[in-house]
């Protein structure tokens, strides 16, 4: 089956069984190796893409699901050279150490970012706030100290 949809800005069309995880089509069929597997069952987050602006676990989607629809992966955050802010930031609070959740986070974190749901409020309530928003995402290496560090920070940092 021929699945058309829109990959970080650019029209894409892959041929693949519609069954096939979307998290696999991306990896395999389209190199967009940024996106992570970590459970496969949707319970850890690395592999998070936002679909229709929504954020996704990319093992629970079957790629049938795509056609006509707008994704963006972690290599979508930036545009050109420039970092989204929470890859900025992710980098210099040192929010990240494996790399395996890195993406997931920041495609959620972006998220989050993009649509001011950390924005105005307090940082203790912006804290509680972004590890409620973060709570899909596991990471193994850190506290989390760090990475809610950093998304505050990019908050802030692109706020008006």
């Amino acid at each position: 089956m021929k699945v058309a949809f829109e990959l970080n800005g650019q029209p894409v069309t892959v041929e693949a069984s519609p069954w096939k995880r979307l998290l696999d089509v991306l990896r395999e069929d389209l190199r967009a190796t940024g996106t992570k597997e970590g459970c496969g069952e949707g319970e850890c987050g690395a592999c998070t893409v936002m679909m229709d602006g929504e954020a996704v676990n990319s093992c629970l989607v079957a790629v049938g699901q795509c056609d006509g629809r707008t994704l963006v992966t972690v290599e979508g955050l930036a545009t050109g050279d420039v970092l989204h802010a929470v890859q900025r930031e992710l980098v210099a609070c040192g929010g990240a150490q494996c790399g395996i959740c890195t993406p997931g986070i920041a495609v959620c974190a972006a998220h989050v970012i993009d649509r001011g749901l950390v924005a105005g409020v307090d940082d203790a309530t912006a804290r509680v706030r972004v590890r409620e928003l973060l709570a899909g995402n596991i990471c193994r290496c850190t506290g989390y100290q760090l990475i809610v560090d950093a998304v505050i920070a990019a908050a802030r940092s692109v706020q008006p």
